[in-house]
């Protein structure tokens, strides 16, 4: 396609005369063109709650989430991917990024990467994609010829694949199983996809991650319980979460957090049900770490 006609190229007549503004005129119409972008995305929620559920059986099936993209595209990938490890519990490689011309991408631009299919295609083997994996593709022109690469070969390798564009009827589209487009058309700055398009990627991205970690028992109620504690900052947050789960003041929070061995989830169960040590732990085992249903038990068990 040519890219003159791609919607995320074409000149926005809202921004015409943008270097004539005052500053406060020129953050008024970006803020302005930024409210478009969830209206759009809300026409896209059956199909990204779809994908949410396909990634569920995927986990349940010992399968990961794989994002791949490049420039801005796979930066998003890579910073979603690395929140879930702190903010779920999730193992570092449940949920991956991928980015054209590697770790060294994430910093500086790396010029033409984003042109290699066959590095697309290479990176994908490298990190053994499998039938019980889904990659998603990242492209706001849905036309990277290195996330194309990628997205033929994870297919061919069996693995459910996703595209995230921003165009119509782009080239990604056609050879993924499901496709999430958010054309939020002309950027504030013609073709700075980072802006409206890089918005509606990440919005995307955080239902896609955070609907998945909700439905794999990491939440409970609206509260993050499996919060990993690697500095002080979360380690008050883990017991301002046991606080809020339990009533319990901040000391009785603190106890059963450091007699749980850390384990947010087991502090709460053991608040709540009087279970001690080990049997707090055991009993979210036995429910894949649903706390909810583990408080269920032990409430129905101890009425009969």
């Amino acid at each position: 396609m040519n890219i003159s006609k791609l919607n995320t190229e074409q000149q926005n007549p809202k921004t015409l005369n943008i270097d004539l503004m005052t500053t406060e005129d020129i953050i008024t119409v970006i803020n302005q063109e930024d409210t478009l972008v969830p209206n759009v995305i809300a026409r896209q929620v059956p199909v990204i709650a779809e994908v949410v559920d396909r990634i569920i059986a995927a986990f349940k099936q010992g399968g990961r989430l794989i994002y791949v993209g490049a420039g801005t595209s796979g930066r998003l990938g890579i910073i979603d991917a690395s929140e879930c490890p702190p903010t779920f519990g999730t193992d570092p490689g449940l949920i991956v990024g991928v980015i054209a011309g590697g770790k060294e991408a994430m910093t500086e631009a790396i010029e033409g990467v984003e042109d290699d299919t066959q590095q697309g295609k290479a990176d994908m083997e490298d990190i053994s994609v499998s039938a019980n994996d889904i990659v998603i593709g990242i492209a706001a022109s849905g036309r990277t010829p290195y996330t194309i690469g990628a997205l033929e070969n994870a297919k061919q390798l069996g693995a459910l694949t996703v595209s995230i564009v921003c165009s119509k009827d782009s080239e990604m589209e056609k050879i993924s199983d499901y496709t999430i487009a958010a054309v939020v058309g002309p950027e504030v700055i013609t073709g700075s996809t980072r802006m409206k398009a890089g918005t509606a990627q990440k919005l995307i991205l955080n239902m896609l991650t955070t609907a998945s970690m909700v439905k794999m028992g990491k939440v409970y109620g609206n509260l993050m319980v499996d919060v990993q504690m690697t500095n002080e900052k979360l380690h008050s947050r883990a017991a301002n979460i046991v606080k809020m789960a339990t009533g319990a003041s901040d000391e009785e929070a603190r106890a059963a957090i450091k007699e749980q061995n850390y384990h947010t989830k087991a502090a709460i169960l053991q608040i709540i049900t009087g279970l001690q040590g080990t049997e707090a732990k055991s009993l979210l085992e036995k429910h894949d770490g649903y706390l909810r249903e583990a408080i269920s038990e032990y409430y129905n068990s101890s009425t009969k």
